[in-house]
């Protein structure tokens, strides 16, 4: 095909939008707002939100019908990386600022992702209609953090809504069609269909199941995806609302049913005719992977299986996990997938000792929770992410080798040496900084270099024998089998359990 058969292909692709922002600030109440307002109620399900994606139909003031495809994005810090893939995949932000607050830590955060990815921004500033928003100052709180807006020296687009009430709401999608009309969107839908896995689950009915965006072409029945090491038949194709599809085109979300595997959340997938041109992509792409050297370590290591209801939360799990950090154990994730726990997994991890098993949003099945309590593997699920968190930190130290530390309580400077019979030192000496106690290991210092150690047992100050001796002169017994001189220092130290 000549390069200009492929221009005269191209067509309008209608926007993908992220909506960001800090958590509470109103993003789940603008996008659940958009879909009861702009989206048909089908005979498939009504309004029923089957993917994290829909398609929302907006008639612009000039009387434009457009469409727009909206991605859901979890707002709690740990789902960075599902946020940072919605930016990915869409073509557009929306930046929710709330008008009570101004800008915020995760506001800054869903900012930067933006920049990372590269894509055109438009604020909405939300709560109106609370009794405390003040837009000045949200203004001014946007400009003091380089969001610089128009009207207030800049050129980002922006509006003031209340997702709650819907005011200013339809305003804010016409900005999204204008922002998307500048950036002239376009793709060809005569191609074979190409985009990203927006979200993977095992359906303990139906199988894995992805959820896509089609960013270029057209997908049809009876073709093949593949993406990464994983392909599906396209046979059971679902829109949003759950109803079934014999095509899908430009910036549709659709669910697929039938994957071997449950693909990697993130990863571009490509069309091909049939299974054979799949199973060959997918060894062809194995094949050309290098291979990662094993750095080894003499760490204890905790083996952790995770398993999700679906793959954008394992990002989420991992993220937790790698806030973990010690010099003492090292964690390796043996394995991580959707669905509930089984058996199987109990299995997989019940020959290291130690082993953590940790679901988010899943159940364990009877025969998994009974085997795990004869092998004595530690199972335990959440669906709050903090609560997970908390469990796992406490799981890991518990599992941390525990360890001597020298802590040091007191020194002091050697006066005189008065005598010594067998290893039993009388010296004299003074106290500089805390204290020194009868009965406490002491290592010897001469030039601040370490030349022995020993064990104190008398202590006597003001000619009276004390337990311990603080601030001043004491005299002392030490016992070591290092020559001690005046001018040397000791240093008292406790040993402590860590």
């Amino acid at each position: 095909m000549s390069k200009g058969s492929e221009t005269a292909n191209l067509v309008k692709r209608p926007p993908i939008v992220v909506v960001m922002g800090h958590i509470d600030h109103g993003k789940s109440t603008l996008l659940d707002f958009i879909r009861k307002s702009n989206v048909v109620a089908g005979e498939a399900g009504g309004i029923t939100q089957h993917l994290s994606a829909y398609v929302a139909n907006h008639t612009t003031k000039e009387g434009s019908n457009e469409s727009i495809t909206f991605l859901d994005t979890p707002g709690h810090e740990a789902f960075q990386k599902m946020r940072l893939r919605g930016a990915d995949v869409a073509d557009i932000a929306i930046l929710v600022v709330s008008a009570e607050d101004g800008v915020k830590p995760q506001t800054l955060e869903a900012l930067e992702s933006i920049k990372a990815a590269g894509i055109p921004l438009v604020v909405a500033i939300n709560k109106i209609d609370k009794p405390s928003a003040d837009l000045p100052r949200t203004q001014s709180s946007l400009i003091e953090h380089g969001i610089y807006i128009e009207g207030m020296g800049g050129d980002i687009p922006w509006t003031a809504i209340s997702a709650k009430t819907g005011a200013g709401v339809s305003d804010l999608l016409d900005l999204v069609v204008l922002t998307a009309d500048l950036a002239d969107f376009k793709a060809d839908p005569t191609a074979s269909a190409s985009g990203k896995v927006i979200e993977s689950l095992l359906d303990k009915k139906r199988g894995n199941t992805a959820t896509l965006i089609i960013k270029n072409g057209t997908l049809h029945t009876g073709e093949f995806v593949v993406a990464g090491n994983t392909y599906s038949p396209v046979r059971i194709m679902e829109d949003f609302m759950g109803g079934t599809l014999k095509e899908a085109g430009l910036s549709t979300p659709i669910g697929i049913v039938g994957w071997n595997e449950a693909p990697a959340v993130g990863s571009e997938f490509t069309v091909v005719k049939n299974k054979k041109i799949a199973e060959e992509m997918i060894e062809q792409a194995n094949n050309l992977k290098e291979s990662v050297p094993v750095t080894a370590s003499s760490l204890p290591t905790v083996p952790i299986l995770i398993k999700a209801d679906v793959g954008g939360t394992i990002d989420a799990v991992l993220h937790e996990l790698s806030k973990f950090h010690s010099d003492r154990i090292n964690i390796r994730v043996i394995e991580q997938g959707v669905g509930d726990i089984s058996v199987a997994d109990v299995q997989n991890v019940s020959a290291t000792k130690g082993a953590i098993v940790v679901g988010f949003n899943v159940k364990v099945e009877r025969a998994a929770r009974d085997l795990a309590e004869r092998l004595d593997v530690e199972i335990d699920t959440f669906n709050i992410i903090y609560e997970l968190s908390d469990w796992l930190n406490t799981a890991l130290k518990n599992r941390t080798p525990k360890r001597e530390e020298a802590v040091v309580t007191g020194r002091a400077k050697i006066l005189r040496h008065f005598s010594v019979q067998r290893n039993d030192h009388v010296l004299g000496g003074r106290v500089e900084e805390g204290s020194l106690k009868v009965g406490q290991e002491v290592r010897i210092l001469r030039r601040d270099i370490e030349i022995g150690r020993g064990e104190l047992k008398n202590l006597q100050q003001a000619k009276n024998n004390v337990s311990s001796a603080g601030e001043g002169e004491f005299g002392m017994q030490l016992t070591t089998k290092t020559d001690i001189n005046a001018g040397d220092y000791i240093e008292a130290y406790d040993l402590v359990i860590t």
